[in-house]
Parts: C-alpha cells; structure tokens; sequence
C-alpha cells in the first residue's frame, strides 16, 4: 500500500469540516421538532457511508481502524475527525451530541458543542472540575464556587463531600436563589463559578436566571445550569446568555428508561478567569479530547441511540405532560389531605411570575393548536402529605398505577418521599438547607391521562380519612431509613 501522505488527509478532513459547517447551518435554520427528528444526521452521510440507513446507525465497535499510518498519526494527533476509541468518541454518540447542542441553543445564535457522558452525575463532574483546580502560579490559594441548596441529592452530596469535605474546596451555599444579594455576597476573587438547578428536584426552586448570569460575567466567572426538569422544549439557557448546560439524560430526554446517560452543553469562548484558553474556546471539545479522555466516564452507543429515539417527540411529550402535571396539581391543591403543592405552574406558587418569564413551550407560537406563546412548567411536582412523615408513608404505600421509585421524566407516572430516598444521605442539616421534610412526596407525571392519576392520587389519600390529620411542625426529622444508593 502506497502512504497518502499527512496532508491528503489534512486537506480531506478540511474538506468534509467545511461541508459539515455548512450541514448544521442549515439545521440550525429548522423548526424545533425537526430538529429533533433528524439531528445532524443527512442523507448524505446515510447514502455515502451508511448503506442508506434512515436512522442514525448504532456502531456498536471498540475503535476505529486506519487507512495507513499517516491518517493515524494525523488522527491521533486530533488534526483531523477521528473514532479513534469509543472512550473517547464514538459515531452513534456523536450523533447525540449534535442534536443536543442544536436543540439547546435553538432560536439563537449562540454556537455550543456538547460531551456526553456515562451519567447526569458524571455529566456535573465533567461540567465543574475543569475550574476548580488549583491556581498554578498560587496553589495554595483557596477555591470555592457558588452553587444553590435547592439541588438533586446526588449533586448535593458531590459538592458537600466530593469537593467540600474530600477535597476541601468550599461549596457557598445559596439558600434562597432568587435573592440575587444573597449570590453577590458568597463571591469573592476565588469564586470559580455559580451553579443552579431550575427547576429543582424537588422543590421547585427557580431565579432570575438573566440576573445570575450577568452578576457571574460581571465578575469574570461562568454560570452552569442543571436543566434537566425544564429540557431545551422549555428553557434554554445558553441562549440566554449561561456558559455551560448539564443534563441529565437519562431523565426528561430519555423518557423510556431504558438506559443511563448525561451531558454537557457548552457555548464555545465562555467566560472564566482561568489561564486555559483552549478550555475557553471549545469547552466540550476539549473535555473529549483531553481530561474525559483520561478519565472516561465515556457513554455507551447503544444508550446513545435510544436517547436520540426518546428525544425525536420531546415538544410533544412535554406539553402533553406539563398540561396534565397542572391538572393534577390543581387537584392536589384543593385536596383536604394536602398540606402544600409545590408546582410553577400555580399561581399561588411564591415563584409563579419569574419561572413564567422563562418557561415556554418552544414554538407554541407557530403551533396551528396555540398560535402564540404558552408557559408550560414541566412534569415534576411535589406535595406535602397532612400528618407527617407517616401520613406520608401510608399515601405513598396506597398508590396502586403510579410508580413506586427513584426516578423522574418516565413516560409513566412515578413517585417517591425524597427524605428516605434521593436526599437522605445529605442528613437532616442537609435536607433542611434544600426545604426537603419527611411528609413530602415527589412526583413524576407522565403521559397517562390525568384522569387515571388523578383517581390513584385520591384513592391513595383517602387512607387517612377518619385519622387525626394534623400540619407538621417546621422543625421537622427523617423518616425512615436511609438509601445506600442516591437517584433522581
């Protein structure tokens, strides 16, 4: 075999970037749904390599091999596109990280690439380390970062004992998110980034994101949102201005349940004090090609590829559920056995009018059914059972067609009391800092008709009819034992 030479293959993947440039410019042209049918997966790349495939291949392979040892050594050297090793890229993941950064910054013009990853967990993990390593012109310097209370338990405990207690970077805790002095003041020189999770999981916390995002540049220092409940059919945060999107995939977007995955979208030249302007220009790019490279936290093609088939229906499903979450939720409200609902979507709810000002049903107004703007909250909720944690424990026991389990964004309804379950390792200091008492029951709503749920929800909260129901006290304790294993 006679060698190509380094630039034939230079001059080839030049070739095929240009052409690529130009394929997600056109998409980025497209609606939302189409977006979300056909990614940056074409025809051409179908016909041309693919044997015609309409959907997007599953390449369920190791690695890649190479025409000789120049396009190896060009490939290994990231100067030209490569597979060279799943751990590192893969094309059946390559074909969700497409779609998600072009969903995630729809109707903008903001240019965002994204890293998938094993899990929402290692998803954050990916987002956050890069910028809490030491200063190396001053390593003894001190490091913190800025994050909110109202938070997943897995996040929770990997920011007060992963990074805070283990590695003694301090985690500044914001209680009430949507006091912007409260975030102001946490900030000092040392700050690395401001973290959020709206809405949250699973009290509902939300903010003036455009607030956050500007006090965080005004200092020099990047905004990551956790946006996992809202998904980009809701909210899309790079668009409005924040630097980094994790997402837990295996959530909202991956509806099925059938597999566990994460990611991280980021806009290209995010703003950080930190000396890495290779880090700056391309944040995902460079997590791929070097840290997750030797970490791998690295997702399966098979995961991939059932993600990309949940996501192709996602404005849909949303709407659909965020309309019956509020019927729901409606019902709850006027429910005797009820204490509190905690829905966006309630105009009783203290936190109505800002999540209002941010949470729209992407394209409702070019929908023939709406032909305007529609708010849509999303399909998780949560409500406080009357008579503490045990009245908890009875409704929660009694629910016959709703799901027992940790979890969330399931096509099916599912339910769990986050105290004994996703937030029961942070402790009861803990759980008080993100307003997480032992009465309150978390739930899914998924695609079931809302009457159905509806009528399990009532018959389950019927147990307590002829008992003392009585309001729990703030001053509050766990119930039940606690979870070895932390889920959403």
């Amino acid at each position: 075999m006679n060698s190509q030479g380094i630039n034939h293959y230079l001059e080839a993947a030049k070739r095929s970037a240009d052409w690529h440039k130009s394929h997600i410019n056109q998409m980025k042209k497209c609606r939302f749904d189409t977006i979300a049918v056909h990614g940056v997966y074409s025809m051409q790349e179908a016909l041309d390599f693919n044997q015609g495939s309409i959907i997007e291949p599953i390449y369920m392979s190791t690695s890649q091999c190479y025409r000789d040892s120049d396009e190896m050594e060009a490939a290994l050297g990231y100067q030209i596109p490569t597979w060279c090793y799943s751990r590192i890229a893969n094309p059946t993941i390559y074909y969700l990280e497409g779609v998600l950064a072009l969903l995630e910054t729809y109707g903008s013009d903001v240019e965002a690439s994204c890293i998938a990853t094993s899990s929402g967990m290692s998803a954050i993990q990916t987002a956050v380390d890069p910028f809490l390593l030491p200063d190396p012109k001053e390593p003894s310097k001190p490091v913190n970062f800025v994050a909110t209370t109202k938070i997943y338990g897995g996040t929770f405990q990997q920011f007060a004992v992963r990074k805070n207690q283990e590695r003694l970077i301090e985690w500044r805790k914001v209680v009430n998110s949507n006091d912007l002095s409260e975030w102001e003041k946490l900030i000092d020189e040392n700050t690395r980034f401001l973290y959020g999770e709206m809405p949250s999981n699973p009290g509902q916390a939300f903010f003036d994101l455009k607030k956050v995002i500007e006090l965080g540049h005004k200092h020099g220092i990047p905004v990551i949102i956790d946006s996992t409940v809202a998904t980009p059919a809701l909210m899309r945060p790079l668009a409005m201005g924040a630097d980094i999107v994790v997402q837990s995939v295996s959530k909202t977007l991956m509806t099925s349940g059938f597999g566990i995955a994460g990611a991280v979208i980021a806009r290209k030249n995010l703003v950080s004090g930190i000396d890495n302007p290779e880090m700056k220009a391309d944040f995902c790019m460079y997590m791929k090609t070097l840290p997750n490279r030797d970490n791998g936290p690295n997702l399966s093609p098979m995961h991939a590829i059932m993600a990309l088939n949940d996501i192709r229906t996602l404005r849909a499903r949303i709407d659909i559920q965020s309309r019956s979450t509020m019927t729901v939720a409606k019902f709850l409200s006027k429910h005797k056995n009820v204490e509190k609902v905690e829905y966006l979507g309630l105009e009783s709810h203290p936190l109505h009018g800002v999540a209002s000002e941010y949470l729209w049903l992407v394209d409702s107004e070019h929908d023939e059914q709406y032909g305007k703007p529609v708010n849509r909250y999303g399909h998780l909720m949560s409500f406080n059972v009357k008579g503490g944690a045990e009245a908890a424990r009875e409704v929660f026991d009694s629910l016959q067609r709703i799901w027992r389990a940790t979890d969330l964004g399931r096509i099916k309804s599912v339910a769990t009391i986050p105290a004994i379950s996703t937030h029961s390792q942070q402790g009861e200091e803990g759980r008080k800092l993100a307003d997480i008492p032992p009465n309150l029951i978390r739930l899914c709503v998924g695609s079931e008709h809302p009457d159905d749920i509806i009528a399990d929800l009532d018959q389950a909260l019927s147990v307590l009819d002829g008992k003392k129901v009585i309001s729990t006290s703030p001053e509050y304790s766990a119930g039940g034992a606690s979870s070895a294993t932390l889920r959403r």
